[in-house]
């Protein structure tokens, strides 16, 4: 439960102290303190609600180079007098870490807020009532689709956090967020013939938010669409990412650039350090300035500046995604990516990337495919980290002649990510609210395995 007499800023200075005393050479904590509320409905009941209050501290000590890390949801003193005792006698007994360490004082950066990047609405937490009346009219907007069996679920959520990390080599530095959900989950056919498909928007500010039965509406659209689906054929045909997953090829760069990987020596990427991997003319940028957006984020959490880095410009790696350790460990300098959570030391991570958009729009993009498919699910993976062989289980539409000819499930598709990534084309339809700004992708020549 949240402290009834200490804030954020306030507990996280309680648990320096706390190590300092312990014995600790250097320290670092994290404070998260927030609230969270979900409704679910289904057949216009009720189905579950939730509330939440808590609080989650954790602390890492070092000394020398040895480290530890401990959490707890308690913030009496005498719990944080124990973790800091735990902590210390942990590191003492761990292996030591050459690379662990805090940032250097003039690698802080003077950002200590979220001023300006409007990462909160201050408007009140919305009732449970208004939540659940979302949830229903959502629900029964995609009711009202022709061809709609029954809603799987309909779901209204809110939540709010602050989040505090403070150091002993002396960053201190907090900023709230705020989030608001719709979603709801749409069935079409009945028995073995049933197929499923969803809608949900999430924003900061709940008046950013699009309405729940646009939301239901387009559920249940995208439900029915479905009906009536089979396996596509197999062979070698082109395959167009629908924007709903393209992020997740995306996703697959990201991971094998982040420098926790490339020191390991675990990438398919660890080559590739100024090469193409992407088509030229094509950028990947991460901006986590970007305002009123979920991805974006102050100073990252180890206390240094986050800014806008081009990862890929004109097609060519431009770089590792990197924490204080992964540099140390390659001899190169944090990017300011670091992320964490109470449990855990920092790690590297991006966020809110964009990829560069194209000129056409997806009907364009299926007219010059000409046959192949449309992607609009994508199931499991299978993910060679090491040699960039990809396979996923797919669902979406088969398209002949430049047009949808019908929906299809079952099918694999496959191919190895370092050639389908220097292939893409980009399509216009990114959508500018999300954290990854990826428009609809088109790769050639993948493996499909269908009927």
């Amino acid at each position: 439960m949240p402290s009834d007499t200490l804030n954020p800023q306030a507990l996280a200075q309680a648990l320096l102290d706390a190590a300092r005393a312990a014995g600790s050479d250097a320290a670092d904590a994290m404070v998260i303190e927030g609230t969270s509320v979900s409704i679910d409905v289904r057949g216009g009941r009720l189905e579950h609600a939730e509330r939440s209050e808590g609080l989650d501290i954790g602390l890492r000590v070092l000394i020398g180079q040895r480290q530890a890390c401990v959490s707890s949801s308690d913030a009496r003193p005498e719990t944080l007098a124990a973790m800091a005792e735990r902590a210390v006698a942990m590191a003492r007994e761990a292996p030591e870490d050459r690379y662990a360490g805090l940032a250097d004082p003039s690698q802080l950066t003077a950002r200590r807020d979220a001023e300006g990047l409007e990462l909160f609405d201050a408007t009140p937490e919305p009732d449970p009532a208004a939540l659940e009346a979302d949830a229903k009219t959502a629900e029964q907007a995609a009711l009202a689709v022709k061809g709609v069996s029954q809603i799987d679920q309909a779901s209204a959520a809110y939540s709010q956090r602050q989040v505090y990390l403070a150091a002993s080599n002396g960053f201190a530095g907090g900023y709230g967020r705020t989030s608001r959900h719709i979603s709801c989950v749409a069935i079409t056919g009945e028995g073995t013939k049933m197929e499923r498909d969803w809608a949900s928007e999430g924003r900061i500010f709940q008046a950013d938010l699009p309405s729940a039965e646009s939301i239901g509406q387009q559920a249940g659209e995208r439900a029915v669409a479905r009906f009536g689906s089979r396996k596509p054929p197999s062979g070698a045909y082109p395959v167009l990412y629908d924007e709903r997953v393209a992020a997740s090829l995306i996703g697959h760069l990201a991971s094998a650039i982040n420098g926790s990987t490339i020191a390991r020596g675990s990438s398919w990427l660890r080559d590739a350090l100024g090469t193409q991997v992407l088509p030229e003319g094509m950028h990947l940028i991460e901006d986590p300035l970007r305002v009123r957006i979920a991805g974006s984020r102050p100073f990252d959490a180890e206390g240094l500046e986050t800014r806008a880095r081009h990862w890929v410009q004109d097609g060519i790696l431009q770089g590792w995604v990197l924490d204080l350790a992964s540099a140390r460990q390659l001899g190169m300098e944090s990017t300011g990516n670091a992320s964490r959570g109470p449990t855990a030391p920092p790690s590297p991570s991006l966020s809110s990337l964009e990829l560069s958009q194209g000129a056409q729009s997806q009907a364009e993009m299926l007219r010059d495919m000409g046959t192949g498919l449309l992607i609009t699910s994508l199931i499991g993976s299978t993910i060679n980290p090491t040699t960039g062989d990809y396979s996923r289980g797919a669902s979406g539409f088969w398209v002949e002649g430049g047009e949808i000819a019908y929906p299809v499930n079952e099918c694999t598709v496959a191919g190895n990510l370092r050639d389908m990534l220097k292939g893409l084309v980009a399509g216009n339809d990114a959508r500018q609210h999300l954290s990854n700004r990826v428009p609809s992708l088109l790769v050639e020549g993948l493996t499909l395995a269908g009927a």
